[in-house]
């Protein structure tokens, strides 16, 4: 009786914290919109980015899924490996192989490199503090194909592509910034290897392939059932951060007055920004303090994040450097608040994970000033 009692004890704090944030949340939220309106705008809301963006953003997943399983398929992937692996020890101070992973996370999301880590033939090319990195430096690059086409699909061609070689250099600082930080707390995993190289039995089966159409059918049917598993992993980032986001970002209908309708809010993130405007004008180039919620957004979920966009274009919130600012911070952040835990849990460094989320933390940031000026000079050019 009495652990029972002290166990509620202990979960008293907790259990007044997270009511009186529950509670205060939506209380101003009511108070501001009317409670009956505040209801209607977030299944409103819900439900209009569920239909106009979240099934836009599968449809994406699958093809840049079916597509990045034809370019495993047929060698393309180890092309782009041979083509990368020069320049990963300069730049990142990791092996060669490494490449396959930025490879592989870039066709399809963050989680792919912890896969791929688990490989014991790739895990002995490293040491621990390098192997450890791998999580930053994986984050760093997923989902970047689906950032970009869906960047690309909303008209703009160039400025992708300029967030692209601002999410590459973040990914430089977080990774190597990761390996400082190793490093320092455990000075001998300079010297370990990650994992000890195994004898594996290599089974030739060259002459069993399959025929040309059928491969090129079954990467195809593969590639795209993977692309709608990752449509379908993002529709509770999208639905419910995006909707908060929103509603803390977004104000009343024309006549300022609160109807129920989506995507109406009490805009509270533009009045902070607002207050911080020229930080986030100098450091990322925004002319609109609503622009703010898409990198907040990507803390949790890079999918929730391009949710907000197509709202931000009818607005006429966004430019070009917008663009690419999203898409360097987009790409390199790509909801690393909600993965690095999981990955680092997965390889066996939890206790390094504060770590990592400080070293992406400042990649990213890195990433969304490089692409900014970067901008800057090509509208110079």
């Amino acid at each position: 009786m009495r652990n029972i009692l002290r166990r509620c004890y202990d979960a008293i704090p907790s259990g007044i914290i997270c009511l009186v944030i529950v509670f205060g949340l939506f209380g101003y939220l009511g108070y501001k919109m009317g409670t009956p309106n505040m209801l209607n705008t977030v299944m409103n809301t819900a439900h209009d980015l569920l239909l106009n963006t979240v099934f836009y953003l599968m449809a994406i997943c699958v093809i840049t899924g079916a597509l990045g399983k034809v370019f495993v398929e047929f060698g393309v992937v180890s092309l782009l490996e041979r083509l990368l692996r020069p320049l990963m020890r300069p730049l990142f101070n990791l092996p060669g192989v490494a490449s396959l992973g930025a490879v592989l996370t870039f066709l399809s999301d963050n989680p792919a490199i912890i896969s791929l880590a688990q490989d014991k033939r790739f895990a002995s090319y490293f040491k621990k503090y390098q192997f450890i990195s791998l999580t930053n430096f994986g984050t760093a690059f997923g989902m970047g194909l689906l950032v970009i086409v869906f960047m690309v699909g909303q008209g703009y061609y160039v400025e992708p592509f300029i967030g692209l070689i601002g999410a590459f250099f973040g990914c430089v600082v977080s990774t190597r910034l990761m390996q400082r930080f190793v490093l320092r707390a455990y000075p001998h995993y300079r010297d370990e290897s990650a994992c000890v190289m195994e004898e594996v039995e290599v089974v030739d089966d060259e002459g069993h392939r399959k025929p040309m159409f059928q491969r090129i059918l079954d990467a195809l049917l593969d590639g795209g059932r993977t692309g709608v598993d990752v449509g379908m992993a993002i529709i509770p980032g999208v639905l419910i951060i995006s909707t908060l986001v929103m509603i803390l970002t977004f104000g009343p209908s024309a006549d300022g007055t609160y109807t129920g309708a989506a995507r109406q809010g009490v805009e509270l993130l533009p009045w902070i920004g607002e207050k911080i405007g020229s930080l986030f004008r100098w450091l990322f180039g925004f002319e609109d303090p609503h622009l703010i919620a898409f990198p907040i957004t990507a803390l949790g979920a890079v999918g929730a994040a391009l949710g907000l966009v197509p709202g931000f274009i009818a607005e006429g919130w966004i430019d070009g450097n917008a663009i690419a600012v999203f898409t360097a911070i987009g790409m390199c952040w790509s909801g690393y608040l909600s993965t690095h835990t999981a990955m680092l849990d997965t390889l066996g460094y939890r206790t390094l994970t504060s770590k990592a989320i400080l070293a992406h933390t400042i990649g990213g940031i890195v990433a969304a000033v490089l692409a900014h000026w970067l901008f800057v000079l090509y509208g110079l050019i």
